[in-house]
């Protein structure tokens, strides 16, 4: 053997011979895997709950095995200690297969029971390697199939990443909520179709997003529920072939216990091995939340477009100088990377819903794209609610003078007047505005049909959200 040679371990598969490093804790069928899946550059190992989620399956496994007398003390000593040290959050980094993979993601399956092996054969006193005393599929895999253990992983690990996603979601929506609260006294216009409509508060708008952001808690929590319902325990398509007639019931059992989580199995293993529906709704749900996020974004920008030749309502915190040729420019470069976030996450469910459709008979091959497709969404979700919150919205402030301003010269103050003084004379008003350049309030109090006083009591903030406001009310009758 040469000094090259002396570097590595010979490990077989059905294939034949492998060349693994000697210290790599992976085996044999995780070394073909990296060397045929050079596609994200993202490696399973990168997504922690991922990790986890393997982790507490083998370790549930390995007891289950054991307490119907399967696998010996020695195998779920070194399998325990393997999934402790990977719930430690130690030897992530040999979970090293790409994301993005063919097999339905055999090849993580594999790298996680080589390397769980292989850490615990060292507990054990013996070399990594030396499969005779612990063996990844004997032992590790024992009971179990990737086609159901990756999608059981792949759900817990989403419903953990979900619980941090509503976290950062429930920090951007209370902090919208104190903004809402401290412009509820800016008077300001409002707009549709971009042109002006009728008087509303700053605080409105910021209550608006927040409510409608509340609104996809829920969602959210409706999509993480239906991850819950498992098929662990149906091995290869959901018969539980090469598994004990009590393992399943006695698998998700502990599972439960191990990960805190109220697992529970599919009443159709045959269904649930094939069926993507959760991921379906799960990936609509994130959209949803995307676009509604992009849309706050997009009005962000234009409120704060200006600062002189804009809107320039509300002032964006300056995060960075704007231009490498332009001084004194700041741009709006939070909301921008949030829209582009929201983008990505909708290119996200197109995959997603390809994917899923692809699915052929008994199981779905092209998991490992929607796992990553997932897992990438949910983390730039989290991480654009949490930038938003405390990198923009946090310290916005409003210009108050402009926002009045805009609502004294704008056209659209005639709607308001409506109720009080008839729309064909409002109507009139509007076009000789437009026609001179007067603002519609100083016509109608030139005019004599309504004094500035009476105007401003229709300005007050708590009368621009009452549908109830009347003529005689504002007149002072009543």
């Amino acid at each position: 053997m040469s000094e090259n040679d002396a570097n590595y371990r010979i490990e077989h598969d059905s294939l034949g011979e492998v060349r693994v490093p000697k210290e790599a804790y992976y085996g044999g069928q995780t070394k073909r895997a990296m060397n045929l899946y050079d596609i994200s550059h993202v490696s399973v190992g990168s997504f922690e709950h991922f990790v986890y989620s393997f982790a507490y399956i083998k370790k549930a496994a390995a007891i289950t095995n054991h307490n119907l007398e399967l696998i010996s003390d020695e195998a779920l000593k070194g399998i325990t200690y393997a999934c402790d040290e990977l719930l430690a959050g130690k030897y992530h980094e040999h979970i090293v297969v790409d994301a993005i993979q063919g097999g339905a993601g055999t090849s993580t399956n594999m790298n996680f029971n080589e390397v769980i092996a292989n850490i615990g054969l060292e507990h054990l006193g013996y070399s990594r390697g030396d499969y005779q005393h612990l063996h990844p599929n004997d032992d590790v895999n024992l009971s179990q199939s990737t086609n159901d253990v990756y999608p059981t992983a792949l759900r817990m690990a989403l419903y953990l990443m979900l619980e941090e996603l509503l976290d950062s979601m429930g920090v951007l929506i209370s902090i919208l909520a104190n903004k809402r609260d401290e412009f509820s006294g800016v008077i300001k216009i409002g707009r549709t179709q971009l042109q002006e409509a009728v008087p509303i508060t700053l605080g409105m708008e910021f209550g608006a997003w927040s409510s409608t952001l509340l609104e996809d808690v829920t969602r959210v929590r409706e999509a993480a529920k239906l991850l819950l319902e498992v098929n662990l325990g149906g091995t290869a398509v959901g018969t539980r072939i090469n598994s004990h007639p009590k393992y399943t019931a006695k698998v998700i059992k502990k599972l439960s216990d191990l990960s805190g989580l109220p697992m529970k199995t599919s009443a159709n293993l045959v269904e649930a091995t094939q069926d993507t529906g959760a991921y379906i709704y799960l990936s609509g749900t994130l959209k949803r939340l995307a676009v509604k996020l992009s849309k706050i974004c997009n009005d962000l920008r234009l409120m704060s477009s200006g600062p002189r030749a804009g809107f320039n309502e509300i002032n964006l915190p300056p995060m960075t100088p704007g231009s490498s040729i332009m001084p004194g420019k700041v741009n709006p470069v939070i909301p921008e990377v949030v829209n582009q976030v929201c983008f990505q996450v909708v290119g996200f469910d197109t995959t997603v819903t390809m994917a899923s459709e692809a699915g052929q008979l008994e199981l779905n091959v092209m998991e490992p794209i929607i796992a990553y497709s997932l897992f990438t969404g949910i983390k730039g979700m989290q991480g654009a609610c949490s930038t938003l919150a405390h990198n923009c919205i946090t310290d916005i402030t409003a210009n108050e003078k402009v926002c009045y301003d805009g609502v004294y010269n704008s056209i659209g103050i005639a709607t308001l007047l409506n109720p009080h003084i008839g729309y064909e004379k409002a109507s009139i008003i509007a076009k000789e505005s437009l026609a001179t350049g007067r603002s519609v309030i100083d016509i109608v109090v030139d005019k004599g049909i309504m004094t500035m006083e009476e105007i401003d009591a229709l300005l007050v903030p708590e009368n621009l959200a009452s549908p109830t406001m009347t003529k005689r009310k504002i007149f002072g009758i009543l």
